[in-house]
């Protein structure tokens, strides 16, 4: 089981590199958000149980198109940041309310976020989850994801952001793994659990 640390709790007191939500104090390694601490490897991280999307470039992103502003459209990509997409990465006008994915470009000191090559989705649905749940939900490797994908039979393309987009498939029982992802984050061979819930379901919702 892996250990759970609190804001200002030691994390390590070995040499190693720093992951995501550490800091080092004379030479100690330590916690800067509540989570569950991952110093299996070279690195020393702490997976954060809650919080809020903090936009990186080059991250994907699941966005929803709002008000036209000159030469952009604002986007709502779920962050407390504002958003935009250039009307010159675009091959035609976008619909308020359109959903797209993008690739964050450059995010400013103030954090607010340019976005490139949007993708417009047609029908589907959006999923909101927590974004700290998110490197879980894809896996390593995207080993994760992958065995929803096969158990669901349901197109997933996943934010960063904290949103999903699917379509087709089984949604009722993607929606159930993805719960029990997020629920059972924190527990170890998630994977197999995964696998184990998609077997003996799949199937049991499709029409």
């Amino acid at each position: 089981m892996k250990r759970l640390v609190i804001p200002g709790e030691l994390v390590t007191e070995d040499r190693k590199k720093l992951g995501s939500h550490v800091f080092v104090r004379e030479g100690k390694i330590y916690s800067d958000a509540m989570g569950l601490v991952n110093d299996e490897s070279d690195f020393a991280s702490v997976v954060p149980l809650e919080g809020k999307y903090m936009p990186q470039v080059g991250d994907l992103v699941i966005g929803i198109i709002g008000e036209e502003k000159f030469s952009v459209y604002m986007v709502d990509v779920n962050s407390f940041y504002q958003t935009v997409v250039s009307k010159r990465d675009l091959r035609e006008p976008l619909k308020a309310g359109s959903v797209v994915s993008a690739k964050i470009s450059k995010v400013s000191e103030l954090n607010d976020i340019d976005l490139q090559n949007p993708r417009v989705f047609f029908g589907g649905q959006i999923i909101d989850v927590n974004p700290v749940k998110i490197p879980r939900i894809i896996g390593r490797e995207a080993s994760m994801l992958n065995i929803i994908k096969d158990g669901t039979k349901c197109n997933v393309i996943v934010g960063r952001n904290g949103r999903l987009w699917v379509k087709g498939g089984d949604i009722d029982l993607l929606k159930k793994v993805v719960q029990k992802i997020q629920d059972e984050a924190h527990l170890e061979n998630l994977t197999n659990k995964i696998q184990d819930y998609l077997d003996k379901n799949k199937g049991k919702g499709e029409k």
